[in-house]
């Protein structure tokens, strides 16, 4: 560690299950991001959440890129990516900086952004910003949280509780906890889950964001929540929201206002998983995305 900077070792990363892929790095403003590059084809940007990173793509991955080139990078602050050791130095504003960096580094359009969790206030901003790099939309369970009516789900109110009670965070036992079935939630998958984050400063990035839910009209990141939730009304490009039928954080009510609010989206359900879909039903998100892609391009 330097300067406030932690980078999770890389025999953390040794023998990950189901995760056989290279790790690719770039430099972004005196931080190393790293990232996930497989396959050829059009790109297909895949954001996470809070608290997991890039190995939660990993099935989705592999079935997508016969067809895609699947880039899965890391947040700063989780996965393999450089680590800020001071909660405060996480924003809004820092990860929506870097991803705009990200993008332009790699040099990346025509891209299908695929958004999950805090991927969605991220990714979706980028895309309604830059709609010229944007070739379509892929949203799961995820929202738009701006501190006014529509008010938190309780079981976002009881997730943003927890974590901010809970400095250490088992990182690896929230993505268990939030499955329908916990058994197939493996130790190994546990473990790889909480590999980048060995330390308590190592987990400062994932202990910021439950408090950068914004619960006021006022609070840093409300206003952007609430313009791009405006500019989605006049997204004209092709849009799929799939969501799944068990997240207590993000029920299908608010998937089904995502189509509500984007003149062109289509929706599409998800059974028998929680949260984090991708990792419980990853092969079955991917086939959506793919069947979607198709019926747009025959």
């Amino acid at each position: 560690m330097a300067n406030g900077i932690y980078r999770t070792p890389d025999e953390r990363f040794v023998g990950l299950p189901d995760f056989p892929y290279v790790p690719r790095y770039v430099e972004l403003g005196g931080l190393r991001t790293h990232y996930l590059d497989e396959g050829a084809g059009e790109p297909i940007l895949l954001l996470h959440g809070e608290p997991t990173w890039s190995f939660l793509y990993r099935s989705m991955i592999a079935a997508l890129r016969p067809r895609f080139r699947c880039i899965a990078p890391d947040y700063i602050g989780f996965g393999r990516s450089d680590k800020l050791t001071e909660v405060a130095a996480y924003s809004f504003a820092f990860h929506y900086g870097w991803l705009e960096r990200f993008v332009d580094a790699l040099e990346l359009t025509d891209l299908t952004v695929v958004v999950q969790d805090w991927g969605g206030p991220l990714g979706l901003r980028y895309a309604t910003r830059h709609r010229e790099r944007v070739a379509r939309l892929v949203i799961l369970n995820t929202g738009l949280m701006s501190g006014e009516a529509p008010t938190l789900s309780p079981g976002l109110v009881r997730w943003r509780e927890y974590a901010l009670r809970t400095p250490d965070l088992p990182v690896g036992q929230v993505i268990r906890g939030s499955a329908v079935d916990r058994e197939r939630i493996s130790p190994t998958i546990v473990a790889a889950y909480d590999a980048p984050f060995p330390t308590m400063e190592a987990k400062a990035g994932a202990r910021a964001f439950p408090a950068l839910i914004p619960t006021t009209p006022d609070a840093p990141g409300a206003a952007e929540m609430r313009e791009t939730r405006e500019a989605l009304r006049s997204w004209s490009k092709p849009a799929l929201v799939c969501f799944s039928d068990s997240d207590p954080v993000f029920s299908p009510a608010v998937g089904r206002s995502f189509v509500d609010l984007i003149p062109t989206a289509r929706f599409s359900l998800i059974a028998g998983a929680g949260h984090f879909l991708q990792e419980e039903k990853g092969a079955d998100v991917a086939s959506c995305i793919l069947d979607f892609v198709r019926d747009r391009h025959p």
